[in-house]
């Protein structure tokens, strides 16, 4: 019986021997969806890295701050993991910084560890994302129920 790691890798590599597919192949857009979630994972990874290190920070001494673990960190930025949400929230707290994930029109997303400036240290907040009244609200929560019922 294959175990999942290998069936990873022996999937990783089918998606990398597509090359020569079709543009339009089912085998294409999977080896470019699969291409695009390596270079995010790959990127999420180095972003931790430089923020880590311009900290002056040992992986230890991230793993500690985000109740991780070393090698867990040192995957992560290898680009061997993805993290989770939760994770990257830690992780951001950890290297004191914001968190950001941008995308563009093509797809691409734009990963960063923004350090906080001292009037954040200082205690002001960043401005506020919630609707500044009830019926803005309302209208939020109505175009989120339109868009999830399709």
């Amino acid at each position: 019986m294959v175990s999942h790691a290998q069936w990873k890798l022996a999937r990783d590599r089918k998606v990398a021997e597509s090359i020569s597919e079709g543009e339009d192949s089912a085998e294409s857009a999977e080896r470019v969806r699969r291409r695009r979630e390596l270079d995010l994972a790959w990127d999420l990874g180095q972003a931790v890295y430089d923020r880590r290190t311009a900290l002056g920070l040992a992986q230890t001494d991230l793993a500690r701050r985000a109740n991780m673990t070393q090698p867990q960190v040192s995957k992560l930025e290898l680009g061997g993991s993805m993290p989770t949400v939760p994770l990257l929230v830690r992780l951001a707290r950890a290297m004191d910084a914001d968190f950001s994930l941008r995308p563009d029109a093509e797809g691409v997303v734009g990963v960063a560890f923004i350090p906080r400036t001292a009037d954040a240290e200082a205690g002001a907040e960043p401005p506020s994302t919630e609707p500044a009244s009830a019926t803005e609200a309302e209208a939020d929560t109505s175009t989120e129920r339109a868009a999830a019922t399709g």
